[in-house]
């Protein structure tokens, strides 16, 4: 079925002054990322996530999680930024103020040219040491197992969210604000069920702003939604751009 942006939609996306998104997992899909669980296959197909993605899992076996993180960051290093992530690039350059969130820790909003992004998960490009938290971004990884901090003896490992960890309270504070002052709310390619990020289009539904879903498949809050662009982002997001840009 033909992919319709709706005149209303195009004419209030025009006139906004404050948009937000919030990217997911879909969104990095169409980039080739593998999702979490997808990362898990050959050698890694017999491990339960959390004996590689939690705190707990990381001071019993360090070296076996590091390995797995610097598996998942080889696949992630192969993907490209995708028309989806270009289409956001162009909303923020022709609205006002422009607020991306993403549940995603791959760095590719970045990389199309969105460099102000709040990141609720982290980046799995980034590392910082598991003690003092200070962000490294040179460190001898020649040797087994993860390398060391500088500063302190903790071991170095991914600035991502484990289960179990809250997500970072800065980054959330600016999202909810975020939610709770715009005028038009775009959840792109995420499930709408992992929280807390699946409340921030609660708080744009709660003030009755414009909130528009772009994903292939409908989630818990497609019925609640102003408008539901049903398909994949790189495809939704450009056309979106050109019915509300014509230049």
């Amino acid at each position: 079925m033909p992919i319709v942006i709706p005149d209303e939609l195009s004419l209030a996306l025009k006139s906004a002054r404050h948009v937000v998104a919030l990217t997911g997992a879909g969104t990095s899909a169409e980039s080739g990322v593998p999702t979490f669980r997808e990362a898990q296959s050959g050698l890694w197909s017999r491990y339960d996530p959390h004996e590689l993605a939690t705190p707990e899992a990381f001071r019993r076996n360090p070296g076996l999680v590091w390995d797995w993180y610097n598996w998942r960051r080889s696949l992630v290093a192969e993907a490209k930024p995708n028309p989806g992530h270009y289409a956001l690039v162009q909303i923020a350059k022709r609205v006002p103020e422009f607020t991306l969130i993403t549940q995603n820790v791959d760095g590719l909003h970045q990389q199309a040219g969105n460099l102000m992004v709040i990141e609720l998960h982290g980046n799995i490009m980034r590392t910082k040491c598991s003690d003092c938290g200070m962000v490294v971004s040179q460190f001898d990884d020649t040797n087994p197992g993860p390398p060391r901090c500088a500063s302190c003896p903790g071991f170095l490992r991914p600035d991502v969210v484990w289960f179990g960890e809250n997500l970072p309270q800065k980054s959330l504070s600016r999202a909810r604000n975020a939610a709770r002052k715009c005028d038009i709310f775009l959840s792109v390619g995420t499930s709408s069920v992992v929280h807390p990020a699946a409340l921030l289009p609660v708080e744009a539904l709660r003030r009755g702003v414009f909130t528009i879903e772009v994903n292939p498949e409908r989630t818990p809050l497609s019925s609640s939604m102003t408008f539901v662009l049903a398909g994949p982002s790189g495809t939704v997001l450009p056309k979106l751009v050109r019915s509300t840009w014509s230049d």
